[in-house]
Formats: C-alpha cells, structure tokens, sequence
C-alpha cells in the first residue's frame, strides 16, 4: 500500500492519498494543514517502526474504511462495507492501543536523551487508561520509535506546500513485535 502526505497551504484540509494493493484509492481526511506532522503520519512512522500490524495502518490496508476516507478511485471488493465493519470491530482495542503507543513516542520524542526510567514511566501514565491495563514497553524500542518520529518531523517541516511524503506499507523492516514488551 502507498500513503502520499501532499504538504498543502497552511490552515487548508490535510489529507493523504492511499492507494491499497487492491487498486482502491482512497482520500484520508486528517486536521489542519500546517508545517507540524500530520498525526496520520506519526501513526505510520509509529506503528511501522514497532511492528504493529493491527492499528489504523494495518485496518486500512486489510480493508477498514473510516468516516474520515473517501473513495476515489478502484472497484471496491464484494461485501467491502462488512468487512470494513467487522475489521473495525475486531480492531477496536488493537487501535486503542496503536493510538496511546503513538502518543508515548511522541512523548518520548519530545523528550532531550530520554532514559530508560523515564519511558517507562511515561508508559505507566500514557497506557494506564487500556482496558489490558499492560503498561510493559520495552525502552529501546520506544526511543527507537521516537527518534525515527523526529527524523520525520524534521522532513516534513523541510517541505513546502506542493511537496509531499510518500510512505509504502508495511515498509521496511519494523522492529520485531515481541520486542515491545519486556
């Protein structure tokens, strides 16, 4: 699947074009247009750089399709509305979870030389609120995560409206799920 994150005028609508491997084409519609990175590609470096499969990136290449997308282009497969909806279902706390990982490395991303003890316990305070209740992270992975996030952030303050990102996913190599605990 290939993601473009088109840097548009500030304040404008942002979105990202998905191209899913099944040949649909997709609008996804995502806050303010700005010199920030767009919170869609802090999912994407996130859940790339850890390995998670089952968030918002994952749902939407195996078939989820979300209020905030639009189609346009491509013939939808049979029962696409289904299974879009099942998916969604059976996704609900994988993406909760994908989402509260996503604000811990951006957390730990804001952070200067971040320890072991300080992910930590970021990780204790961001996922408290998971119905798991699993705060275990492991903290070289999350920094990994945080500084593949501030590379990004760095590339994407560099463009100028007209310029674009574009992502392929799953992309390479992620860091290998069961490393996420300890």
């Amino acid at each position: 699947m290939r993601i473009t994150f088109p840097r548009l005028p500030d304040y404008e609508k942002a979105y990202a074009v998905i191209e899913r491997d099944d040949g649909v084409v997709y609008q996804l519609y995502g806050g303010v247009a700005g010199s920030s990175l767009p919170h869609d590609v802090r999912h994407l470096v996130v859940e790339q750089s850890l390995g998670i499969r089952d968030g918002l990136w994952g749902g939407i290449a195996s078939g989820a399709v979300f209020l905030s997308m639009r189609h346009l282009q491509g013939r939808r497969p049979p029962r696409a509305a289904s299974r879009s909806a099942e998916l969604k279902r059976s996704l609900r706390d994988h993406g909760m979870r994908a989402e509260m990982i996503a604000n811990l490395v951006e957390r730990v991303a804001g952070l200067t030389a971040p320890n072991s003890d300080q992910i930590r316990k970021l990780a204790r305070d961001i996922l408290s609120v998971l119905p798991d209740g699993s705060t275990d992270v492991d903290p070289e992975a999350i920094a990994g995560a945080a500084r593949a996030l501030q590379v990004e952030a760095s590339r994407w303050a560099r463009l100028r409206p007209g310029q674009e990102l574009v992502y392929e996913w799953p992309g390479p190599s992620p860091i290998p799920r069961q490393r996420l605990s300890n």
